[in-house]
């Protein structure tokens, strides 16, 4: 388990240390406007536009000085941010299924029209962008049951600050059809769609039998493209408040004495997402659980296929 608690350490501070990056990086001067090209060999060139005609592009880069451009020969030019770069003047990608982490989401919204579904080991999931800050879906597993819908409306509060408040709403469906399942819940994201750490919260509450139970829940998460294809993914979910209880056997009395104790429960989720182009992307991760003083493996991989529709 020391290697576990390394490895989620190093995940932690390479989002934090990107995240610091990515307020930084914000902060530089947006007065130089920057394009980025592709062309139609593969060829990538980022820099400030000299002149262009309707012949070619003259585009001055920082590691090639200026480079003049056929316009036939482009595919694609659009406008940078400064913040869509690194010092060097590299151009990084967002993240392309940027609101989600393994089982959490955070407070970007999914964008406009940008559909997603999300394939597991354990279910399909579809998500919706309805609206530019609200997004719709729904996810079950492959048993149909149980069966929840899940809503989310994001507000921007600065270029790097986003809160989001949302809800998940389910049934036992055929199985339990007399099972209700609510989690409302709020996030606070810190970052953008390259590099960010979430905050989450909410109360989950199950209703059966005319009697229900609930819980609070928590979660710390984030990601960071450490390059144009691959990002370092951390997910967890944390109830504050179990109840364990053990046997104490005495050898001289010959009897056993159940003690009770409050312990957290924490189920942690580091993993590596690698992009395969702007429509899909491969996840998969190793999952461990605290609990009851003890750390222990899940040794069932989890294993994630996004794609847009």
């Amino acid at each position: 388990m020391k290697t576990i608690s390394k490895l989620i350490f190093l995940t932690l501070l390479v989002v934090s240390f990107s995240i610091n990056k990515v307020v930084a990086q914000a902060d530089r001067d947006s007065s130089t406007t920057f394009f980025y090209i592709i062309t139609n060999s593969g060829g990538e060139f980022i820099g400030t536009i000299i002149s262009q005609n309707a012949k070619e592009v003259l585009i001055n880069t920082r590691d090639r000085g200026q480079v003049s451009i056929p316009k036939y020969e482009i595919k694609e030019m659009k406008e940078v941010n400064p913040n869509e770069m690194t010092i060097k003047g590299n151009y990084i990608p967002e993240e392309v299924f940027s609101t989600r982490y393994f089982i959490t989401t955070n407070a970007l919204p999914i964008k406009k029209g940008e559909n997603y579904v999300l394939w597991s080991l354990y279910g399909p999931e579809v998500q919706f962008g309805v609206g530019e800050n609200l997004g719709l879906g729904i996810m079950t597993s492959w048993v149909g049951m149980p069966v929840i819908g899940t809503a989310k409306y994001s507000i921007k509060l600065t270029e790097t600050t986003s809160v989001g408040v949302g809800t998940l709403l389910g049934t036992g469906s055929w199985a339990a059809p007399d099972v209700a399942i609510a989690l409302p819940f709020g996030a606070l994201t810190i970052g953008n769609r390259r590099a960010n750490i979430n905050f989450s919260g909410g109360y989950g509450v199950v209703a059966y039998d005319n009697k229900s139970e609930g819980k609070a829940l928590f979660s710390v998460a984030g990601m960071a493209k450490i390059g144009k294809k691959v990002s370092i993914v951390f997910d967890s979910f944390i109830v504050p408040n179990i109840f364990y209880s053990t046997y104490i056997y005495d050898n001289i009395t010959n009897t056993s004495t159940v003690v009770t104790k409050r312990s957290p429960l924490i189920v942690f989720l580091p993993g590596i997402r690698v992009q395969g182009n702007n429509n899909s992307a491969f996840q998969f991760g190793f999952a461990g659980a605290y609990g009851n003083g003890e750390m222990v493996p899940i040794p069932i991989p989890m294993l994630q296929w996004f794609r847009k529709f």
